[in-house]
């Protein structure tokens, strides 16, 4: 395996390294995921890589992105849950179902490509590109729908934190309903600390208590998921445990570090870790992705963000209403 795969395994490490450190001199939306990830798509694209290459990368792109899972499940903490209180959980945990559902079922009337709705509207309800990672190994093929999820999502995670806290602070609202807009409405925890921070230390630690109670159900949101995507093709009650490994290990993993204290040194260590594999990852993505094709369905994957993050924002802001 070693002497079939190196070549574009090293290729992908090479590029992805560059994104890592190149990202700690680019804007705060250019982050590293999103920088190899382009990185890998120019020189996918105008570079003629050779066809040695092309198994490494493949591997690359799929294996590292399996593994990743198991770091991120390192930073779920289901005490956040019992932070939050009973009914914010409670209305935090509807939504994220609704937009589940609401993913699946739009994603196909609106004819959006292959899996990217489905990517798309999952990093939208739970965590942005950390969720996306967690999804795709189980229902995307296609390395372009990865890609363009992954690039819509943050697109719109940073266009988020810009604009929100400008519409929200014009709004007669307390603490506690902008924490829940924001935390509850904006893809990733970097989203939502920036958004929720440039308004007030209060208004950003409920935000960020929210959002991390959003993340705390990336377990079970990965479950159901699976399973509408799957149903058809499960005979029995038994079907509903044939999980990847992954996913499996993501499981015990949240378990464990929910209620078991880890070192803080270790959890440091590990969240860089995973940072990496998932960076490498998204670097070999973008090596195998086709300008033409992603401009193809590209379209349809921003307007499908956009309306999904619009629904999100409206369930929300009915929640509000009602508490």
């Amino acid at each position: 395996m070693i002497q079939k795969e190196y070549k574009g395994f090293l290729l992908s490490w090479a590029i992805g390294l560059a994104a890592y450190f190149l990202s700690h001199y680019t804007p705060h939306w250019l982050n590293g995921i999103l920088l190899a990830l382009m990185l890998g798509m120019l020189i996918g694209n105008f570079v003629k890589i050779p066809q040695d290459f092309q198994s490494g990368i493949s591997f690359t792109s799929s294996k590292l992105l399996e593994l990743s899972i198991l770091f991120i499940a390192f930073g779920i903490n289901y005490a956040h849950v019992a932070a939050l209180g009973t009914l914010s959980f409670t209305a935090i945990a509807i939504i994220v179902l609704l937009m589940l559902i609401i993913t699946f079922y739009l994603a196909n009337k609106v004819n959006c490509p292959g899996s990217t709705g489905w990517l798309v509207g999952f990093g939208t309800a739970i965590c942005g590109s950390s969720a996306i990672a967690a999804l795709a190994p189980s229902v995307s093929k296609k390395s372009d729908d990865v890609a363009i999820a992954m690039a819509v999502v943050n697109l719109f995670g940073s266009i988020g934190m810009l604009v929100l806290p400008f519409i929200l602070s014009g709004l007669n609202l307390n603490t506690q309903e902008l924490g829940l807009l924001i935390g509850g409405g904006l893809h990733s925890v970097g989203n939502v600390a920036g958004a929720g921070y440039s308004m007030s230390k209060e208004i950003g630690d409920t935000a960020i208590t929210v959002k991390l109670a959003r993340v705390a159900l990336l377990s079970p949101a990965l479950i159901f998921f699976n399973y509408l995507v799957n149903k058809n093709e499960m005979s029995g009650w038994k079907s509903y445990f044939k999980l990847p490994w992954y996913l499996w290990g993501f499981i015990i993993i949240s378990i464990i570090s929910s209620y078991i204290t880890l070192p803080a040194a270790f959890l440091s260590f590990i969240d860089f870790l995973g940072k990496i594999v998932l960076i490498i990852a998204m670097a070999a993505i973008g090596l195998k992705v086709s300008f033409k094709q992603m401009f193809q369905s590209g379209q349809k994957g921003l307007s499908f963000g956009l309306l999904i993050f619009v629904i999100q924002l409206t369930l929300l802001s009915l929640v509000v209403l009602i508490m």
